[in-house]
């Protein structure tokens, strides 16, 4: 488990992020209507935000995996 952890760090860190600026962006920007499917409610900008930042975190770890070619 552990192992794991330290493998999908960059990933853990920005799904961390994700899901807090999800939160910070339902509830200052929001939806004043209620008809909005993501921001009119605090857990799917959550879960939306927390895929983002797990895509773009694995995106980044997979960049710094790739060294220069010899």
């Amino acid at each position: 488990m552990l192992n794991w952890v330290n493998k999908k760090r960059i990933s853990l860190i920005f799904l961390f992020l994700g899901s807090l600026t999800g939160f910070l962006y339902w509830r200052f920007v929001g939806c004043s209507t209620g008809t909005c499917p993501i921001t009119s409610h605090w857990y799917a900008s959550i879960l939306y935000g927390m895929l983002l930042g797990w895509l773009v975190g694995d995106l980044i770890a997979s960049f710094q995996k790739v060294g220069p070619k010899e």
